[in-house]
C-alpha cells in the first residue's frame, strides 16, 4: 500500500474524495493546480487498484461522439495527454506520451444506423473533429482485410482516436497530488452523516468518522451505493464487459481501427500482431460488485465467430490473456452525472461514465475542482450533466456508446 495511510492524520478535512482511481486522482490534482488551501483527502477501498476500471479499460479516446459537450471533453483530455509533462509543471520524470491514431471506425449495417452516423458526423465536424464517412468500397479500399458485404456505412476518425497509456496519466495525477499534500488513505467509508442539507461527516469500516467540507463521489460502480448513504438515488448500476488479447496467425498488413461491429463486438490494434477483442454479452444484466468472472463458452459462441466473420484473416487466432472488468453503467443516458447535488450542495457527483471514464477524467477532474475553487465552472460548461436531468428523468442521450 505504498504512499497510502491506514488512518487519516486530521479529524477533519475541507474535501474528502470517496474514490482514488483516475477520476478522484485527477479531481485531487487539479485542486492543487487552482491552488486549493485546504486539507484533502482521497479514500480508496481497493490500494491495488486490481479491479478498478481504470486498471481493467481498454485505455482508448476518441472524438466520435454525438455531443458537442462529449466531443469537446475528449479534445482537452487529448490535448492534456500529449502534453502530459507540460501539464505536470514540465518534470523530466513525467513521461512524454502519444495517442497510436489508428482510430474508431464503427460500422453501419441498417439504413437507421447509417443516419445516426451521418448526424454524429456533422457534430463532430463543427467541433472540429477529423471524423470521415465511407461507403462500404471506400472502407474496403483503405482495409481490404474487412468483409463488407453487409454494410452500408462507415465513420472513421484517425486524428487523437486511439490507444493512449490511462495508466501512466492516472499514477501521475495520485503521484502529483500527493506530493503536493493530498493525503490518501486506504479504507472503506460505510456511511456519511447528514444534517441540515449538508455531509457532515464520512464514516470508515474502521470505526473512524472524518469530518467533512465537502464530499466528492468519485466511486466508480459504487456510486449509487454511496450516494445512498446521503440519501440520494442514482441510476448507476455495474456492467460486466468481457476482454480478450488475441494472437493472429497472419498479422494484418496495416493497423486496425477500433472497430465497432454493428454486433457490438469490438476489437482494435496491439501491435506486432496482437490485437484486443471485447464487448458484452446479448443479456446484459447489472452484476455483483466483486464479479469479475469470465463466462467460459462466450468466445467461441460469440465473440470469435463475429469477429472472424468481420476479419476473415483472424479465423486463425489463439488467445493469449482474457479478463472481465465492470462498467459504471448510467440507465438513464449513459453519461456522467457530474457537480453538486441540488438539496446537498456539499455532496459533488462523479459518477456513471459507462465506458468513456479514462478518457474524459482530465476534463472531469478539471470541472469538479473548478467547482469547488470557484463555485462554477471556468472552462467546459458541465452543467447539462448535473443531477437535476437525473431528478428529472430527462436524458441527455448520447448516441455514440460503446
Amino acid at each position: 500500500m505504498q504512499g497510502f495511510q491506514t488512518e487519516p492524520a486530521q479529524d477533519s478535512y475541507d474535501v474528502v474524495i470517496i474514490g482514488g482511481a483516475i477520476m478522484g486522482s485527477s479531481t485531487a490534482w487539479w485542486l492543487t493546480q487552482m491552488e486549493f488551501p485546504g486539507r484533502v483527502l482521497v479514500i480508496e477501498r481497493d490500494p491495488s487498484y486490481e479491479k478498478a476500471a481504470t486498471a481493467l479499460s481498454f485505455s482508448c479516446i476518441r472524438q466520435q461522439f454525438s455531443t458537442e459537450l462529449n466531443i469537446r471533453i475528449s479534445q482537452f483530455g487529448a490535448d492534456f495527454v500529449q502534453s502530459l509533462r507540460q501539464q505536470m509543471g514540465g518534470d523530466d520524470r513525467v513521461p512524454e506520451l502519444k495517442i497510436q491514431n489508428f482510430g474508431y471506425l464503427y460500422m453501419a449495417d441498417t439504413p437507421d444506423f447509417a443516419a445516426v452516423l451521418r448526424a454524429n458526423q456533422a457534430v463532430q465536424a463543427a467541433a472540429g473533429a477529423g471524423t470521415r464517412l465511407l461507403t462500404p468500397d471506400q472502407i474496403k479500399a483503405e482495409y481490404p482485410f474487412y468483409s463488407v458485404d453487409d454494410l452500408v456505412l462507415g465513420s472513421l476518425n484517425t486524428k487523437d482516436e486511439g490507444y493512449f497509456d490511462g495508466f501512466t496519466v492516472f499514477d501521475w495525477f495520485r503521484r502529483k497530488a500527493r506530493e503536493a499534500g493530498v493525503e490518501y488513505l486506504a479504507g472503506e467509508v460505510t456511511g456519511l452523516d447528514v444534517s441540515a442539507g449538508r455531509v457532515t461527516g464520512v464514516r470508515l469500516a474502521s470505526g473512524r468518522r472524518i469530518g467533512c467540507g465537502m464530499v466528492v463521489n468519485a466511486s466508480g460502480t459504487r456510486g449509487a451505493k454511496v450516494a445512498a448513504m446521503a440519501g440520494i438515488a442514482i441510476p448507476i448500476e455495474p456492467r460486466k464487459r468481457y476482454n480478450w488479447v488475441i494472437q493472429a496467425e497472419t498479422p494484418l498488413d496495416r493497423p486496425l481501427p477500433l472497430t465497432i461491429d454493428p454486433t457490438g463486438v469490438y476489437v482494435r490494434e496491439v501491435g506486432g500482431g496482437t490485437y484486443m477483442a471485447g464487448g458484452h454479452a446479448d443479456v446484459d444484466p447489472a452484476v455483483a460488485f466483486d464479479d469479475f468472472a469470465m463466462d467460459p463458452d462466450i468466445w467461441l459462441d460469440k465473440f470469435w465467430p463475429t469477429i472472424a466473420t468481420r476479419i476473415p484473416a483472424f479465423e486463425a487466432v489463439k488467445v493469449v490473456n482474457e479478463w472481465a472488468g465492470q462498467y459504471d453503467y448510467n440507465l438513464l443516458d449513459q453519461n456522467a452525472i457530474t457537480g453538486p447535488h441540488p438539496e446537498i450542495g456539499n455532496f459533488l457527483f462523479l459518477n456513471g461514465f459507462s465506458g468513456h471514464g479514462l478518457q474524459q477524467s482530465p476534463a472531469m477532474g478539471r470541472a469538479t475542482a473548478e467547482w469547488i475553487v470557484h463555485g462554477g465552472y471556468r472552462t467546459l460548461d458541465m452543467r447539462p450533466f448535473h443531477y437535476d436531468r437525473i431528478a428529472a428523468g430527462q436524458a441527455m442521450v448520447e448516441a455514440a456508446i460503446i
